[in-house]
């Protein structure tokens, strides 16, 4: 079964207007950024998790909540359940001093923080399967295999579509363990093309296709 945030290809949610070039279409939106960075330089958690605690989110609040109010909201689930803060200080109670503060991200540190990222590939012993060119199919369903309902970037509208590897990416950090605490498990990692018609049934135009990141073990040789 799929979370609420797995809603790509879903009728009546209205078209993606892009015509906002603004970075932030908040002031408060940079204080959301700023707090998640702060908070993930403390150690006690991976990108993968933080993702998996935005998609655990209540449906309903999921759904009326914006862009940055998910991160928030995700970010207070994942400090009380790691420890960071009590659910008494996150509501305003006296907070204590933490062991984590040496680690604080302080804002000179900021910029070189973002420009270096979170590099994910790692050397892995699971050989590569797949060459540029071969037809592959997505795994169906598209869940979490280890942990049942856990976090998965195999999005169920790819779910049993066949498509092409167009590029190799080498071995990363795989998403479907890392969220869960069960080690980084790096594997190979591909990005594969699906044609428009084959993800929705028609295509816009001609020769549409959506290219995805996939790792070896969401995939099927054709």
């Amino acid at each position: 079964m799929s979370r609420v945030h797995d809603m790509g290809g879903r009728f009546g949610d209205g078209p993606v207007r892009a015509e906002d070039d603004s970075v932030f279409a908040q002031e408060w939106h940079k204080t959301a950024l700023a707090l998640n960075l702060a908070v993930g330089a403390l150690g006690q958690w991976n990108i993968d998790k933080s993702r998996h605690a935005r998609e655990c989110l209540v449906p309903k609040d999921y759904a009326r909540f914006s862009y940055y109010e998910k991160w928030m909201a995700g970010l207070a689930d994942l400090m009380v359940a790691e420890g960071v803060v009590t659910a008494d200080e996150l509501a305003g109670g006296a907070i204590e001093p933490s062991e984590l503060a040496e680690r604080c991200l302080k804002a000179d540190k900021v910029a070189a923080a973002l420009a270096s990222g979170g590099p994910a590939d790692r050397v892995s012993e699971i050989d590569q399967v797949f060459a540029i060119g071969d037809l592959v199919q997505a795994r169906k369903p598209a869940r979490n295999q280890m942990v049942e309902g856990g976090h998965t970037r195999l999005p169920s509208y790819a779910a049993g579509a066949v498509g092409r590897v167009v590029l190799y990416h080498g071995t990363h950090v795989f998403p479907d363990a890392n969220a869960h605490g069960l080690g980084e498990r790096p594997e190979p990692l591909y990005a594969v093309a699906f044609s428009a018609a084959a993800l929705w049934g028609t295509a816009e135009s001609a020769g549409d296709e959506v290219i995805m990141d996939l790792w070896q073990s969401y995939l099927v040789p054709v």
